[in-house]
């Protein structure tokens, strides 16, 4: 898509309707509990927000930023995610959240903010992530910090067309040996949570 006219629909991606839950779950594993409000509020999450950044290539196309984590110690080593991270004490809303994490762990500011997206709980973590849709009016040089071992630049064409939709066996830690569907990105497989946000973002565009 060119960049020309993923700003012209700018004002449609604000106005589209969500998807929610029926969008995301479509990129969930089967075993995947599906949780309501009243039992994520028992968990006590940790809340976090997420960034879905669109920009112009130097060829004038739509591509959109995704991260490989580094590895520690965590159940999210090495996955692939979009920029964000957990609240702080100094973050005066989600939008601040996300708009932070992701200056610090890729170095970009003046963000366009266009809506936030629906809230995804993350069982193996007990997160509670808001993701946000946002763009840059200009190509950027994208550095990342220690958090993030790769940086993937994704053609959203690429990622709208369904070649990029798959299935691969998985065992984490709390599933073993289970069909997962996936996008393959980059040559890098994508699924979970971020996923499951990303069948959302591709619902939203398919309505345009």
């Amino acid at each position: 898509m060119d960049f020309s006219i993923f700003i012209q629909n700018i004002d449609k991606l604000k106005c589209v309707p969500l998807g929610g839950l029926p969008s995301q779950f479509k990129m969930a594993p089967a075993v995947r509990p599906i949780f309501d409000l009243y039992k994520i509020a028992e968990f006590k999450p940790k809340l976090s927000a997420v960034l879905a950044l669109f920009y112009p290539n130097e060829q004038g196309k739509t591509y959109f930023i995704l991260t490989k984590r580094a590895q520690y110690k965590g159940v999210h080593s090495d996955q692939i995610s979009f920029p964000g991270g957990k609240v702080k004490l100094e973050d005066s809303n989600l939008e601040a959240t996300a708009l932070r994490e992701t200056y610090e762990e890729i170095s970009v500011k003046n963000v366009q903010v266009i809506r936030q997206l629906t809230t995804t709980y993350i069982p193996p973590s007990n997160f509670y992530v808001t993701p946000f849709l946002g763009y840059l009016n200009k190509t950027d040089v994208f550095m990342p910090n220690n958090e993030v071992s790769e940086i993937l630049e994704v053609d959203l064409d690429d990622f709208l067309n369904d070649s990029c939709l798959g299935v691969k066996n998985l065992s984490t830690s709390y599933m073993q040996n289970i069909d997962v569907p996936c996008f393959k990105l980059n040559n890098h497989i994508v699924w979970g949570a971020t996923a499951m946000m990303l069948s959302e973002i591709k619902d939203m565009f398919h309505a345009l």
